[in-house]
């Protein structure tokens, strides 16, 4: 072979190496199933009384067992709670049972932590599926702290994907309880 060949081939294989390389060390980047997607929201007839609450899901895929955090964080409470009531999408109440559902100060994840319950708030749960309306009433009064609360549902994802609304209702804990609207809280699980 000669010395001409041998420098072809060397910067042919160099070319090939330099280039591909990069290529190779972004393909498990590029097929990772964690990878953020990014998702519209849409609010139709939104008004300025609306008010949209963090939530945090562990699966969004149709049918599969899910656990679904829905933030209450000290911004969101004006005053202390006596009593949350939580309205549910038809597609999830069916999967609603009072020991599936829990209240707990929480510690809302981010890139180095995961969101997880830090301590259970003692609370009755009264479930009426007629009105798919769920009331969680604290043994004592949730205060306007700086603590993150949570409610927090283990439930199976619906049959069919899409947008999934809960709204939020909450009774203050002062002299003369008043019912407010927390906010609500739009899910999302996917149809694939």
């Amino acid at each position: 072979m000669s010395l001409e060949n041998k420098k072809n081939k060397f910067f042919y294989k160099l070319f090939k190496y330099t280039t591909l390389a990069p290529l190779l060390l972004f393909l498990p980047i590029a097929n990772n199933p964690n990878s953020l997607k990014a998702s519209i929201e849409f609010q139709w007839n939104s008004n300025q009384n609306f008010k949209k609450l963090k939530w945090f899901q562990t699966e969004e895929k149709k049918n599969l067992r899910n656990k679904i955090y829905l933030f209450l964080r000290s911004s969101d409470r004006k005053t202390g709670l006596l009593k949350i009531s939580l309205k549910v999408p038809d597609r999830f109440t069916r999967q609603i049972k009072k020991e599936k559902i829990s209240l707990c100060e929480v510690r809302v994840g981010g890139f180095n932590s995961k969101t997880k319950c830090l301590k259970t708030i003692p609370t009755e749960i009264e479930i009426d599926k007629g009105n798919n309306k769920v009331d969680i009433f604290p043994l004592s009064p949730i205060p306007s702290d700086k603590k993150n609360i949570a409610i927090h549902l283990k439930v199976s994802n619906p049959k069919r994907g899409g947008l999934h609304q809960f709204h939020g209702f909450g009774q203050s804990s002062g002299k003369v309880p008043v019912s407010y609207y927390l906010g609500s809280w739009t899910l999302i699980t996917d149809s694939q």
